[in-house]
């Protein structure tokens, strides 16, 4: 009998009662392995009241106490690594290693929000006016939502849970669907480590689910990361109903190679930043842009023949370079990417279609494929394929290739490799993206500098961890204060300046 996922609510794990369920696939054998229920409205209604009983005393518990919880939990995520690993691997189809290090980003973020106590702190200002001293605090929001993407199913909710709960506040997650386990296990050791039950709730569900996050008046704030229709969609809706929102979309993320870049290590980056996790993530290389046509011819002869030592298998094989898709769905449309750009002109260099590997025919497999002589009007450029697809869209100039960077409708991350102090400093400085690499193909930044892209792949003033996730969790009240000495000035009409 297939098992049930079930939600964690209150500290506990609750059966559902809404009678809809989603079935969650290993992507390696392509079997069903588990089924996950889908909320209701007041299934998300009664997990929110959780939340919001817990919360004020969570909240006055000292930033202290709380960061205390976060270490512990760090301590127990290196104890269940192993188990959590293969969790992870075995619903979403990422190998062991790239799972454990999905684990790990996760960890560092909520590493770096055990430092609550320093950055909660607010201002102090003495003698601002005759007798005046003027401060600030933080103060955590109440209830908040986080609503995550099936490729980081262990980062990115960390990267939402760590700041929030060390601010103060509760949480409800809801993860996704199709790799629901790990979210789940996630919120038991958060319980395990002292976290007081109900402060942190996971609910799985679809878009009933999600809409009933987005207009609860009691969540204060959403954080997501998805695809940009849906962040588009949430950011638009939380907004309307008085919410803050912070919500990622997706990306097409550059690589300028230009004529004095190591080429071997421009190879090398270009294969495990384009093919890594099956091309399934936000920050992968999709897009190589080459300067000039000797750089271009160079780098195409040797990806085609890295490309094909590529080795592709079931997520816990070893010497997998990577594993499958998450799903027949995602495999499908990948194809679909495929056999438009095949229509529209560009020359396909590898062809991963009909990928199968001995003893898993069923798996959701696709190998690695690699475009050349890609142009900006292509769908394969323009639109985000999320699997193991990269392509070659050739620049003439350094100009060519900084524009083609900067004038994409999407601004997640990009990277120039280069031995050009000059042209690295400048293209740093004028890309028109969030988030850059030097030399480094996958520029997320490390837990105190914060994540998030420009133009559509982000929406919201504030970025994900860093210094940003203690302000968006947080809303500051400024306090003016002032002691009568005994001398009564009497009524005043004139608005109050102070320092004349």
């Amino acid at each position: 009998m297939t098992s049930t996922i079930p939600h964690f609510v209150g500290g506990s794990l609750i059966e559902p009662d809404s009678g809809r369920f989603a079935d969650v696939f290993d992507p390696s054998t392509g079997a069903v392995q588990a089924r996950v229920p889908l909320a209701s409205s007041g299934d998300v209604a009664a997990a929110i009241g959780v939340a919001e009983a817990a919360q004020p005393a969570w909240a006055d518990t000292n930033p202290q106490k709380r960061a205390r919880v976060l270490m512990r939990f760090v301590e127990l995520v290196h104890r269940d690594m192993e188990e959590l690993a293969r969790l992870l691997s075995s619903e979403h189809g990422k190998t062991l290693a790239d799972a454990k290090g999905d684990i790990q980003r996760g960890l560092e973020v909520v590493e770096f929000a055990i430092g609550a106590p320093h950055l909660l702190k607010g201002e102090y200002t003495t003698g601002a006016g005759a007798g005046i001293d003027v401060y600030s605090m933080r103060q955590p929001l109440g209830v908040v939502a986080a609503i995550t993407p099936f490729n980081f199913p262990a980062m990115i909710p960390l990267w939402k849970a760590g700041p929030a709960l060390a601010a103060g506040n509760a949480v409800v997650l809801k993860p996704s669907e199709r790799d629901p386990s790990v979210p789940v296990r996630l919120a038991q050791l958060f319980v395990e480590a002292g976290l007081p039950a109900g402060v942190l709730n996971v609910v799985h569900g679809d878009k009933e689910a999600v809409d009933t996050l987005l207009t609860d008046p009691r969540i204060q704030a959403v954080g997501f990361v998805g695809s940009t229709p849906i962040a588009e969609y949430i950011y638009a809706t939380a907004a309307a109903h008085g919410k803050r929102a912070q919500c990622f979309g997706g990306a097409k993320n550059h690589m300028i190679v230009m004529p004095d870049a190591d080429l071997d290590q421009a190879v090398d980056a270009l294969v495990g930043a384009g093919y890594g996790s099956a091309g399934e993530r936000c920050m992968a290389i999709s897009v190589a842009v080459p300067v000039g046509e000797a750089t271009a011819d160079a780098l195409a002869a040797n990806l085609v023949e890295r490309v094909r030592e590529l080795k592709v298998g079931p997520s816990l094989a070893d010497g997998v370079d990577y594993g499958p898709l998450v799903t027949r769905a995602a495999v499908e449309r990948v194809e679909r990417y495929i056999q438009q750009g095949i229509d529209e002109g560009a020359t396909l260099l590898a062809d991963g279609r009909g990928f199968t590997v001995d003893g898993h025919e069923d798996g959701f497999y696709l190998g690695p494929t690699l475009f050349d002589h890609v142009t900006t009007e292509m769908a394969i450029y323009r639109e985000e394929i999320f699997g193991p697809v990269l392509v070659i869209a050739r620049a003439g100039d350094y100009e060519e290739a900084l524009a083609m960077a900067s004038e994409h409708e999407y601004g997640n991350g990009v990277a120039i490799f280069t031995r050009d102090g000059d042209a690295a400093r400048d293209f740093a400085a004028r890309v028109n993206v969030g988030m850059v690499g030097v030399n480094v193909p996958i520029p997320v930044p490390i837990a105190y500098y914060t994540f998030g892209g420009w133009k559509n792949s982000g929406f919201g003033d504030l970025n994900q961890h860093g210094a940003d996730a203690f302000r968006f969790y947080t809303k500051t009240k400024t306090v003016t204060s002032r002691w009568p000495s005994g001398v009564r000035e009497g009524a005043s009409f004139v608005i109050p300046t102070f320092g004349h």
